[in-house]
């Protein structure tokens, strides 16, 4: 002791000797009780002893990351981000996305930038502590088993914010909020967090999004577990090129000997089963299955988010309108779920729709609970509900939420409303040329409905004559299409009798399905159709004005009466203004005749004009302006300017292809361009 200081040591005399110098400085060989300094006295209940080497802290070079980074691909996108950044960076994005190998592998191509390269796993504030406390350990192992663990917390901050030449990695951050302490105190090092949080850093970090893996580089992750390749390129796509998904799937090919293609098959079969599936000797918390239900755990107290979840797994995973949901709650509740769903990544929000990864739904659909039924029920609903307040040119979107449903349901479950929604989804992609896809949908919704309600029904009729005109609408399906409708207009004759507004629309279809393979019958039958219209529905009616259409357009071999037709056209505008669909046909058709005859400025400014109202009306990438559009060109044909047909034809197949795809009108358009 020095500076008139005593101490009274209470321990053996010479035992843990040691020096002090210094002013009111105070050195102990044991444990102390009470010191006086001569102006300061303190009381002592308890001291630790630190044995010397607890002084010396040695970090260079300490390096603890998990071993994740054997198999890694593609990511150069983010690896250049995370290379670029300071401070503190967020990879977020949907659990199995990859986010803890991208920056395992990151953070071992830096280790040699920093003197202490540590990993921790942070879910929980307590887990944050641990790690922290650990990194104390490795630093100085001498406190090990001497101090507790907020003393050695304490300690890894301290060297921490004195310090940055370190990189910390804190995986699996549920709340931006459990890092504030840490970020307070750090210093100037790096520190990069994985999270499923996609929302609340804007003001603790930059964010990094990590989105699924490109196909060729999904295909690589897989080979690198399974070196097979029968079926790797669809097994990955169904697999929505989740690198967890990959993984598990490639690690249980592997064991079990099968090819990607039987997996596949495997897995159409049992989703449920195999997407909570895993190799021997793999984590099984590691799984798809047991990877979200932690996310939905958090979700818990928003009950709207696992009904909205359960409820779009029917549907198709991209393009999902937010309108659709709004029965399922208030709009704050409805809001409220969106929004938790989007901040756990479990969606994504893009242009006012909402997308989900198709595993994500498979995942909720492969649940046996009796949510899951319900929900497919509420699915059902909205839909139906969806199509008939449906904006001109979105049908597209609910026709294709109705084809994915159909894939996702057993048939013998279907009901009114879910036949009825089929019927409809049929005949817009029937009327969209996309005739491989309306017809299992009509098809469908006509068994149902026999089942349901028998063959008489009316609702079983409607089916019954959609089908006949999707058949029509096919290619090579006149025939086919003749003896369903025939067969279709007899029944509803009898059923409902000759002078039923649908048997006259069924006298229609015929008619015009019969005009190339016996005119003449077809003429008979447009005549009759336009008398019995006009007698039992009045002139003025659609119908009426549909039937008079019909029968002046059912002599291929006349002159077409381009006034007749011209008045045609007013007569069926005043008629049902709220649905244009006859008087655009009419005015289609009268371009064509129009053009036929010579007369191709005319025709040119009716066709600007149907364009331009199918674009108001409809959208751009709606079927009927492609329709429209196909016809000027057509019209430019007849006039001789190639150079314009090129030009446009070239931009309107294009724009086929990227909205309805392969199909009838995309056809015409190619060989138009040949």
């Amino acid at each position: 002791m020095s500076g008139g200081t005593t101490a009274d040591a209470g321990a053996v005399p010479g035992a843990g000797r040691t020096d002090a110098s210094g002013e009111r400085a105070v050195a102990a060989g044991g444990a102390i009780g009470n010191v006086n300094t001569g102006d300061i006295g303190t009381q002592i209940a308890r001291a630790t002893l630190l044995p010397p080497e607890a002084l010396t802290v040695s970090p260079a070079g300490l390096v603890h990351l998990p071993e994740r980074t054997q198999l890694f691909v593609g990511r150069a996108r983010e690896l250049a981000l995370l290379d670029k950044g300071v401070g503190v960076q967020v990879i977020c994005g949907l659990g199995g996305m990859g986010k803890s190998t991208l920056a395992a592998r990151w953070a071992a191509d830096r280790v040699a930038d920093h003197t202490v390269v540590w990993w921790i796993t942070a879910e929980t504030p307590a887990e944050l502590d641990a790690g922290l406390a650990d990194l104390a350990r490795a630093m100085q192992p001498g406190v090990v088993g001497v101090l507790p663990e907020d003393a050695l917390r304490e300690r890894a901050l301290q060297w921490l914010a004195t310090h940055d030449d370190w990189l910390l990695v804190l995986d699996n951050v549920s709340d931006p909020a459990d890092l504030r302490p840490l970020l307070a105190r750090a210093g100037s090092g790096r520190i990069v967090v994985t999270s499923r949080r996609a929302s609340g850093w804007q003001d603790i970090a930059r964010t990094v999004v990590l989105d699924v893996l490109e196909p060729a580089e999904a295909a690589e992750l897989f080979t690198g577990v399974c070196d097979a390749d029968d079926g790797v390129g669809p097994l990955c796509a169904e697999l929505g090129y989740l690198p967890l998904a990959l993984k598990q799937a490639a690690a249980y090919c592997a064991e079990a000997g099968i090819t990607p293609r039987a997996y596949l098959e495997l897995l159409a079969a049992y989703p449920g089963e195999m997407l909570a599936a895993t190799a021997e000797g793999g984590e099984a918390a590691r799984t798809l299955s047991r990877v979200w239900q932690v996310t939905m755990d958090r979700l818990t107290d928003t009950p709207r988010a696992g009904l909205v979840l359960r409820t779009i797994a029917w549907w198709a995973p991209e393009g999902i309108a937010r309108r659709l949901l709004e029965p399922l709650g208030t709009p704050l509740e409805v809001t409220e779920a969106v929004r938790r769903l989007a901040a756990h990544s479990m969606i994504t929000l893009r242009d006012g729709t909402l997308n989900v990864h198709r595993l994500v739904q498979a995942v909720v659909r492969a649940d046996p609970s009796e949510a899951t039924g319900t929900a497919r029920e509420i699915a059902t609903e909205l839909l139906y509900r969806g199509m008939a307040w449906a904006e001109p040119g979105t049908d597209r979107h609910f026709a294709v939420h109705a084809e994915v449903l159909a894939g996702h349901t057993d048939p013998a479950d279907d009901t009114d409303e879910a036949a009825a929604l089929f019927t409809l989804a049929g005949v817009f992609f029937g009327v969209d040329t996309a005739l491989s896809r309306a017809l299992p949908l009509c098809e469908r919704a006509l068994h149902s409905l026999r089942r349901i309600h028998g063959p008489d029904h009316p609702t079983t009729l409607n089916a019954a004559q959609a089908l006949a005109l999707t058949v029509h609408m096919a290619d090579g399906g006149a025939g086919a299409a003749a003896a369903l409708l025939t067969g279709g207009f007899a029944h509803l004759s009898r059923v409902l009798g000759p002078d039923d507004p649908r048997t006259l629309a069924a006298r229609g279809h015929l008619a015009r399905a019969l005009r190339t393979s016996e005119p003449e019958r077809a003429q008979e039958l447009c005549r009759e159709n336009a008398s019995h219209s006009h007698r039992v529905l009045g002139p003025r009616h659609p119908q009426t004005i549909q039937a008079r259409y019909d029968l002046l357009h059912s002599w291929p071999d006349r002159d077409t009466d381009l006034a007749a037709l011209e008045e045609l056209v007013g007569d069926a505008e005043r008629a049902s203004p709220e649905d244009p669909l006859l008087g655009e046909t009419i005015k289609r058709t009268l371009t064509l005749e129009l053009a036929a005859a010579g007369e191709t400025e005319r025709a040119l400014a009716l066709s600007a004009e149907v364009i331009e109202d199918c674009r108001r009306r409809y959208g751009a990438g709606d079927s009927r302006i492609l329709l429209s559009r196909l016809i000027e060109v057509h019209v430019l044909d007849l006039g001789g300017q190639k150079e314009r047909v090129r030009a446009l034809g070239t931009v309107l197949l294009e724009d086929c292809l990227r909205t309805i795809g392969e199909g009838e009108l995309t056809r015409l358009v190619r060989g138009m361009l040949s």
